[in-house]
Order: C-alpha cells, then sequence, then structure tokens
C-alpha cells in the first residue's frame, strides 16, 4: 500500500511514523509501516497501483466559488502515469458532475479509456473526526460509479475492509449523498443558530425547549446552537451546491445562502453577547481580558480549520479585548486573518481564568475541568449549555 503527497515534509514525517491526523494515531500508523506501507512524493510509484482512491482538498476559492485545482491536478498526474486496468475512485467532496465532467476527462486525456483501461467512481469520505463510536469499517461507504463496471470494481474494492457498502446509481448520486448529508446540517444549525437570538430577546431557554422536543420518538431530531460551524465539510461543501445550482440553472439556492448567512454572523453574535456580559458589569470590552476555551472546531481533535473560534477572536480584538486561549489540542494559534502575533495557548484554565474578566467557552473539549470554572467568580459566557445553574454562567 502506498501513500502519495506532493509535500516531500510529510511524506519523511510518515515514513518516520509520526501521523498528522487526529484519527489515525503513532501506534497505528507504524502498524501498517510494519505490513509494507510506504508514503512517497514521487507519482511514478502510482504506476504499479490497481486502484488509486484520491482524497484531496476541495476548499472555496477567493470569490467564494468551487476551488477544483487539486482535483484537476491528481487527475493529470494519474494520467500520465496510471497503468491500464487502474480503478480510479474520486473521494473529495465536491458538486454533483465533477467527477463525469471533470475529473474523467482529465484523467482518460492521455488516452486511457473508460471500462478498459480505467475505471472512475466516486465514493464521498464520511469520517467523523472524534467519534468513539463508527469509524472507517463500521460507517456505511456510498460509491457510484460513471459505468456499471466502474461502480462494480469500486465496491469490490470497498468491500474488503468496509462493512456495507451502498450502491448509488451513479457518481452524481453519490456526489450529491454527501452534499445532502452536510446541507442537511448546515441548514439545521442555521435554524438553531437563528432561533437562539430571538428566544434570548424573549426570555425562552431554548436548550430546555429543544430537550423537551427531543423527547418526541418520531419526526424530529435535535440539533443545538453554537457559536457558528468549522471544519472542511460544512462551512464548504453548501456552498459547492450552491454555485453549481446558480451556474447551471441560472437561480439561487436560497435556502443555502440563508443558512451562511445566519451561521457566518454567529461568531459576532458571541462576541457580542460577550460584550453585553462585560457591559452589565460596567466593564469597557476595550482593554478587558477575554479567555477563549477550545478553539477547534470539534471537541477532542486538534483541527482548526473554518473554526468560529476565529472570528470571534477578532471581533473582540478590533473591539479593544486583550484576546487569550486556552486549548490542550493546540499549543499555538494564528486565527484566520488574525492582525498580531501567534498566540500561545494557557496551561490550565485555572491559569487563564486568573485575571480573565470573561471566559467564552467555543468548544467543550473532555480534559477541560468546567466544574472548577463554575466554582470562580469570573462571568463565563456558555456556547456549548454544559455549565447551566451557575450564578456566573449564563448561556448563549
Amino acid at each position: 500500500m502506498i501513500g502519495f503527497d506532493v509535500h516531500s515534509g510529510l511524506v519523511e514525517q510518515l515514513n518516520q511514523g509520526r501521523s498528522h491526523v487526529d484519527d489515525i494515531s503513532d501506534e497505528t500508523l507504524n502498524l501498517a509501516i510494519s505490513q509494507g506501507y510506504e508514503a512517497t512524493d514521487d507519482p511514478q510509484a502510482l504506476s504499479n497501483a490497481d486502484v488509486i482512491v484520491v482524497c484531496v482538498p476541495t476548499p472555496l476559492s477567493s470569490d467564494g466559488g468551487p476551488d477544483l485545482t487539486y482535483i484537476e491536478s491528481a487527475a493529470r498526474t494519474i494520467a500520465r502515469v496510471a497503468s491500464p486496468g487502474t480503478t480510479v475512485i474520486l473521494e473529495s467532496t465536491t458538486y454533483p458532475g465533477t467527477t463525469e465532467e471533470i475529473f474523467a476527462p482529465l484523467v482518460t486525456a492521455g488516452g486511457l479509456m473508460l471500462d478498459v483501461d480505467v475505471f472512475i467512481a466516486f465514493s464521498p469520505e464520511r469520517v467523523d473526526p472524534g467519534n468513539p463510536t463508527y469509524g472507517i469499517r463500521n460507517t456505511p461507504k456510498v460509491v457510484g460509479g460513471l459505468t456499471t463496471q466502474s461502480t462494480q470494481r469500486a465496491a469490490a474494492f470497498y468491500e474488503r475492509f468496509i462493512d456495507e457498502v451502498v450502491i448509488a446509481r451513479g457518481a452524481a448520486e453519490a456526489e450529491m449523498a454527501k452534499i445532502l448529508e452536510n446541507t442537511f446540517r448546515h441548514v439545521n444549525i442555521a435554524l438553531m443558530n437563528e432561533m437562539v437570538r430571538f428566544c434570548d430577546d424573549l426570555g425562552i431557554d431554548l436548550w430546555n425547549a429543544i430537550d423537551c422536543a427531543a423527547t418526541k420518538p418520531f419526526g424530529y431530531m435535535p440539533f443545538r446552537p453554537g457559536p457558528g460551524v468549522g471544519g472542511h465539510c460544512i462551512p464548504v461543501d453548501p456552498s459547492y451546491l450552491s454555485h453549481r445550482v446558480k451556474a447551471q440553472l441560472g437561480y439561487a439556492f436560497r435556502m443555502v445562502e440563508l443558512a451562511e448567512e445566519i451561521n457566518e454572523a454567529a461568531p459576532t453574535y458571541v462576541a457580542r453577547r460577550a460584550w453585553r456580559i462585560l457591559n452589565n458589569q460596567e466593564r469597557a470590552v476595550n482593554g478587558s481580558t477575554v479567555l477563549l476555551l477550545g478553539v477547534t472546531y470539534k471537541p477532542d481533535i486538534a483541527d482548526c480549520r473554518e473554526s468560529p473560534a476565529d472570528q470571534v477572536a477578532r471581533t473582540l480584538a478590533d473591539w479593544g479585548a486583550n484576546v487569550r486561549y486556552c486549548d490542550p489540542f493546540v499549543p499555538n494559534w494564528l486565527p484566520q486573518g488574525w492582525k498580531g502575533q501567534t498566540l500561545k495557548s494557557e496551561t490550565s484554565i485555572t491559569e487563564g481564568a486568573r485575571g480573565a474578566d470573561i471566559v467564552v467557552l467555543l468548544q467543550n473539549h473532555s480534559a477541560f475541568d468546567l466544574q472548577e470554572l463554575a466554582s470562580t467568580n469570573v462571568a463565563v459566557l456558555d456556547t456549548r449549555n454544559v455549565l447551566s445553574g451557575f450564578d456566573n454562567v449564563e448561556m448563549l
């Protein structure tokens, strides 16, 4: 088994048995190395592969549209080096039609013929970082090929190590399945992030209302508000679909655009709530020390991609606050768009809270001793509803 990457530094790190992925320990990586795994930055190594799985980033471009640069580069590399008979599977999340319209033509541009020399399919990744229950093996794998043969070959590959393989009608349906999953979450989180604002103004405990609604055994799935959405999926994937709808059909995907507007505003709303707490204590934001707890986009991982903590920190700093943070997974942090120097994590909540005028809990890492925090006199804004019942704590 070969792992190919264009970054030689990462290749060297992997071959030394040092993992850069939260869910893959060094022990697991070293076990794979002992069983024959090797990382390389030589594309010629792909010529020996029976199956090539493409897992490259699909970020947003500067104008907010899809950036398929990495997918296109990977396809061109495969076209140069793949041997006849290779099955090529794209796993990178993208809009429906990418595999057929962009990826496959580039792979076959060098003369490889579909269903003769190369078999092409799409299978969305469904990894949930930090999930202790569902991993690669027991999470169903959706597979859709450009042809029946391509689907069958890709499915046969995944059936070797995944418990359940789900066959989609085609590549476009498999692409849409992933976009649908994340758009569903994006829209429902936005609904809660909108409701939390007016419930606060109306004096209604939305968190309690959600818990009550969740007792219904049918027709309802609980989502909860928070400081915003983050990671490489929810803030990005719905935008791919929205862009595709507008570009190909000429009209807006209004549900997604509204959800984006609400969720992008959530971090600023959190900062305003912190401002209100300080104001009620007759303190100005300007000159106050604010401690942010947890700056990753999910609990118990080190991934800060698209974390709403970035915008919370920037907004408070722009208002003159002295922003500090504590996160056991992120020893050093440079928020996206940050104008100052790289921040260094406080060693503990106790140390961080000392001298702080307010603490904003953004991510509930299991390593945090939140009861100790609640027992202090410092004001706390809890965006995760894990510290209710304390006089110095205000729920989002």
